[in-house]
Formats: C-alpha cells, sequence, structure tokens
C-alpha cells in the first residue's frame, strides 16, 4: 500500500513539472514576441519623433517667415509715409506729405488757395508758402522784388538784380548779404537740395574792358553768388551750379524801362526732396540769420 501511494506522488509531481515546462515555453513566445513589438514600437515612435521635429522646425520657417513678411510690410509703411515720386506731369505724394501740405493750406490766402485746381497746384502753393515763411524776406529792403514760384516741384526764386548789383557790374552789394545769407541756411539745412544759380539781363548790348557782352555778365553775375555761397557762408561747391543765360529769355519783352528792369534779375533753382523739406518747413519759427 505504502508503495502504491509513493508511486501515485511521483507520477503526480512528474505531470506538474510537464505541465509547468510547457507554460515557461509558452510565457517564453509571448515575451519575444512582446520584446519585438515593443521594438517595432519604438522604431516607430522614433520615426514619428523626427517627423515632428520636421514638421516644427517647418512651422518656425514659417513663422519666420510671416514675421520678416510682417517687418517688410512695416518697413514699406515707413517708406511709404515719406516716399515722393513723379508719374508723369502729376505729382504722387505720400501721406506724411499730404498731411503736411493740408496744415499749411489751412493758413494760405483764401483768393490763391481757390485758384488751385489740381494737386500739383495745392503742393506748389504750399511749398511756395513755407519756403517765404522760411526764408522771410520782410526785413530786407525791396522784398517785393522777390519772388518764389513752383513748377514740377523744382522751386525758382527770382531777384532783381538791383537788390544784388549795380548797373553794368557783377559785384554783389553788400547790402544783398543778408538775403544770401538767408538762402545759404535754407541750402545747408537740406544737403539733398542741388542748386544752380541762373543770371539773366535785358535785351541792351553790354561791352566793356571787363564785361564782353550779356553772356559774360550774366555768367559773372551767377559765378559771384556762387563763390559767395562757398567763400562766405560755407555751402559745399559740389552743390552749386553757375549759369548764364544772358538776354534770351526774358520774362517780359524788351519795350521799355520798366520791363527791361523785370527781365534782370538772379534766378536761384533749387530741387529739394520735398517729404525733408516739409518736414523742415514745418516748424512755425522762421528762418534766422
Amino acid at each position: 500500500m505504502k508503495k502504491t501511494i509513493i508511486s501515485v506522488v511521483i507520477l503526480a509531481l512528474l505531470a506538474t513539472s510537464c505541465v509547468s515546462k510547457k507554460k515557461y515555453v509558452a510565457l517564453q513566445g509571448q515575451f519575444t514576441n512582446t520584446k519585438g513589438e515593443l521594438q517595432k514600437t519604438t522604431i516607430e515612435k522614433e520615426k514619428l519623433t523626427a517627423k515632428f521635429t520636421a514638421i516644427e522646425k517647418r512651422v518656425e520657417n514659417y513663422n519666420n517667415k510671416i514675421n520678416s513678411l510682417k517687418s517688410d510690410n512695416v518697413t514699406l509703411e515707413r517708406e511709404n509715409e515719406v516716399k515722393l515720386s513723379l508719374v508723369g506731369n502729376t505729382a504722387v505724394i505720400s501721406k506724411q506729405t499730404r498731411r503736411l501740405m493740408n496744415e499749411t493750406l489751412t493758413k494760405v490766402d483764401p483768393i490763391a488757395l481757390l485758384a488751385a485746381k489740381t494737386l500739383k497746384d495745392s503742393l506748389n502753393l504750399a511749398v511756395a508758402y513755407n519756403l517765404k515763411k522760411s526764408i522771410n524776406t520782410s526785413d530786407l529792403e525791396n522784398s517785393k522784388d522777390i519772388d518764389i514760384n513752383i513748377d514740377q516741384t523744382v522751386v525758382m526764386i527770382s531777384v532783381s538784380d538791383k537788390l544784388l548789383f549795380n548797373t553794368a557790374s557783377y559785384r554783389v552789394k553788400k547790402g544783398a548779404y543778408k538775403l544770401i545769407a538767408k538762402l545759404a541756411a535754407l541750402i545747408k539745412s537740406e544737403p539733398s537740395m542741388d542748386v544752380m544759380i541762373e543770371g539773366h539781363t535785358d535785351a541792351r548790348t553790354i561791352s566793356n574792358d571787363i564785361v564782353q557782352d550779356n553772356w559774360d555778365l550774366s555768367v559773372k553775375r551767377a559765378t559771384s553768388i556762387v563763390r559767395l555761397l562757398e567763400s562766405k557762408y560755407q555751402v559745399e561747391g559740389s552743390r552749386l551750379i553757375a549759369s548764364g543765360r544772358g538776354s534770351t529769355m526774358p520774362l517780359v519783352d524788351n519795350s521799355s524801362s520798366e520791363n527791361r528792369r523785370k527781365n534782370r534779375r538772379t534766378k536761384i533753382v533749387i530741387l529739394p526732396n520735398l517729404d525733408k523739406f516739409f518736414a523742415l518747413l514745418s516748424s512755425e519759427n522762421t528762418m534766422k540769420e
């Protein structure tokens, strides 16, 4: 009987041992599969991480481009505020210039303002007003003999020769220095201005030991003013042009002494950057000596 019991126990243990081995093999198989899936998942995760990193980089690049475009747009808007260009014979002005122009036009003589029919007329009227205010010729003798006009944004200041020279002479009068000082200050205040001094005479002939003819006289008068601007008032010579027109461009016919007086003149032609020019002249303070 005892032997029988021992035999049963041994068989039971053998049976149990066999079942455990099967489970072990099965679990080992599951472990291997799980390990393989984990490796596969890790690889897929790395791929997704790489893709996500690439997407983040693209998003960053797009944001940089957007910010750059915003910056460019701000720059363009700022440039548009101060930019001036000409299309054909029509002035195209910036928002800033238009604002300053409109502010100036509120101070202009209403009768003169009524005559301004176009944008160019308004622009010319505003620049002429500001320029006259800036030069402030009211304290000069015979200031009525100084005429300021604007044509296609070119500023032209015409000064009667009786303010500048004696008859048939090209030496500048001492009394004209105050006016020339004001002109020099205006020219020096805006480095972008180019300046041409034009001499004009009447049609009467002239010839002496110093002056050969009207051509010679007109050039010598222009040169005298250019030299004065450069030597006495330190205007850069590279910005100055001396030009003589003789009697070839009269304002009126030379049939009377009054008309001849009008034709004897010196013209100062300046080409300013109008936006900077308006900014300069928008101040209520007039130019000092």
